[in-house]
């Protein structure tokens, strides 16, 4: 069975591969806080549909709770250690089988193994937030080897990190016009693939929520992000295909194995 790759808007991504369903970052609200959904409609509900979801870290667009109630009872959420003592209304979701994780961790998942690794960003709730918990990426493997990057900086053991991939799912924006350094903007991000050099990537969270009116006075923050990295990473990295998918869009990408 082919890998395939759905990008759902954001971080939220569907992986397939050797027959599971992998969810990334679920976040499926049309508002979030100060945010509105400005492009793509909210995915349908197969897209809530998973055998396995990854949570990167604690921040709401990316640990969104309302979302992950939409998952179906015994799905199985991997989330960084410490979450649940951080957002306690993770609680509440007591049909679903949450397990914390850190960098290093391996969970099998059917004929997956799934590694959690570092990624270089504030891991806490909030940024005031009183506890920490590890921002992670995660290592999909299966018929191929797929690294879902979460929110990240690039950091100096990156490649030793990610090792050989198949398929990188890397964020090239955000939701604000200021990116700080534990970002990856288009061009950070296609250095991020002249490190790791994998078969092929996929641009994601840009240009899905934005806050309200801040697409009608700075659009090019907003819309050019996936675009910039395509033209960053042929300059950077061009030996890398580069999947620039529309939301909802899926491909299905070369692998090795």
């Amino acid at each position: 069975m082919p890998v395939e790759i759905t990008w759902w808007g954001h971080a939220t991504c569907t992986v397939q591969d050797s027959g599971i369903r992998v969810l990334t970052d679920p976040l499926f609200a049309r508002r979030l806080a100060h945010l509105r959904r400005r492009r793509g409609a909210p995915p349908p509900p197969s897209a809530a549909l998973a055998d396995v979801v990854l949570v990167s870290h604690l921040h709401a667009d990316h640990l969104h709770v309302p979302s992950l109630a939409r998952l179906a009872p015994g799905t199985r959420v991997l989330v960084p250690r410490g979450a649940v003592r951080s957002v306690p209304t993770l609680r509440r979701l007591r049909t679903l089988r949450i397990t914390e994780v850190e960098p290093g961790a391996r969970i099998e998942v059917g004929d997956l193994v799934i590694e959690a690794v570092h990624a270089e960003h504030d891991g806490r709730r909030l940024p005031v937030g009183q506890h920490r918990s590890p921002a992670l990426g995660f290592l999909v493997n299966g018929e191929a080897r797929t690294y879902f990057a979460g929110d990240t900086g690039l950091f100096d053991s990156m490649a030793d990190v990610v090792g050989d991939v198949d398929v990188a799912l890397l964020p090239v924006g955000g939701w604000g016009p200021y990116l700080g350094p534990h970002h990856l903007d288009p061009a950070r991000a296609a250095e991020a693939l002249a490190r790791i050099a994998p078969r092929s990537a996929v641009p994601v969270h840009y240009g899905t929520y934005w806050p309200i009116g801040m697409d009608a006075v700075r659009p090019h923050e907003f819309h050019t992000p996936g675009d910039e990295f395509v033209r960053q990473a042929a300059l950077r990295a061009p030996d890398v295909t580069v999947h620039r998918l529309a939301h909802g869009e899926s491909v299905r990408p070369e692998v090795a194995r």
